[in-house]
């Protein structure tokens, strides 16, 4: 057995929200208007999409690396019908960063809504909802050895840690981003405060070339950090945070690593990574059986040691 310090704010047993609540906004890709209800479900059903069509008809999408389809500029999940559902790196980092393990999300679109390019409407939504513990206990992904994925000069990696904590680091061309790293342990107190006001971001000069090929219809500066030709950020309001792109990288790297299925209990580092490389890693993590184990909690007391007791891997 091996305990974790309880300088991390891990739980016990499961969780959802108390009761059904919705929010309404836009999709920053397709500009449409969308509404997105998050409704409370049983212990062990993880977070599942239910995708109504224009039919009216439903579509359940589990939220799981196996079911991550397009990375380009998003993170989107698709079904074996064809069912999509795009942009959700936001809110399933506002899922995990509130320590939420199952809940069903029933979205009227093929988009979750942008609102302001970060988390914070989820987050405020999901702490409207409530939160209520269930009688399952909670598992956790434990990193066992290293694994590590690359491509060209991006990589990511799970390294044996015992805590939850995020290295992300990120390198541009452009002066006013550069070369900036957020290294920290991660628990809902540092996810809201540090990590949930970051905003997505892109560059002037590219927002034609999307416009034709269909994107980013709904991104103005209300929801997106945006970098002018002169390098500088163009926004009124200017940063949230001085370090904001990285902030913002690592507020997708929590929502993309959610799609494990279960929080994880190791470090995660990156170096130029994105939606594509955090879910390479996933994969390559789950992959090798001798990378991980499952563990749950026995004993919480917030101000004492927990133990954690070891599961087969086909219990996740």
């Amino acid at each position: 057995m091996r305990f974790i310090s309880k300088r991390f704010l891990l739980r016990e047993f499961q969780t959802t929200i108390a009761k059904r609540i919705s929010v309404s906004g836009a999709g920053v890709h397709s500009g449409a208007p969308v509404t997105l209800s998050f409704l409370p479900a049983d212990a062990d059903t993880g977070i599942v999409f239910n995708v109504i069509d224009s039919a009216g008809a439903s579509h359940a999408i589990r939220a799981l690396v196996s079911e991550v389809g397009a990375t380009d500029l998003s993170t989107r999940l698709a079904n074996s019908d064809g069912a999509s559902v795009s942009t959700i790196e936001h809110v399933m980092a506002a899922i995990a960063g509130s320590g939420i393990d199952n809940m069903v999300l029933e979205i009227n679109g093929p988009e979750v809504p942008i609102f302001d390019g970060s988390s914070v409407a989820f987050l405020d939504a999901l702490a409207q909802a409530g939160l209520v513990e269930q009688s399952a206990r909670r598992r956790y992904i434990r990193v066992l050895k290293p694994i590590r994925f690359e491509s060209g000069a991006s990589w990511a990696e799970f390294i044996p840690y015992d805590g939850i904590r995020y290295e992300v680091e990120i390198d541009f061309e452009a002066p006013v981003i550069g070369r900036q790293k957020f290294a920290g342990d991660m628990d809902e107190a540092v996810f809201r405060k540090e990590i949930s006001r970051a905003r997505t971001f892109g560059f002037m000069r590219d927002v034609e070339k999307l416009w034709a090929a269909g994107l980013a219809l709904g991104s103005s500066l209300d929801n997106s950090l945006v970098i002018g030709d002169d390098n500088t950020v163009i926004n009124p309001g200017g940063l949230r945070y001085p370090d904001e792109f990285v902030r913002h990288k690592t507020l997708d790297a929590v929502g993309d690593l959610s799609l494990a299925g279960a929080p994880f209990i190791g470090c995660f580092r990156s170096y130029r990574g994105g939606h594509r490389v955090n879910a390479a890693a996933v994969r390559a993590l789950l992959s090798d059986p001798s990378a991980f184990n499952i563990v749950e909690m026995q004993g919480f007391t917030p101000s004492a040691k927990t133990k954690l007791v070891a599961r087969a891997p086909s219990t996740l």
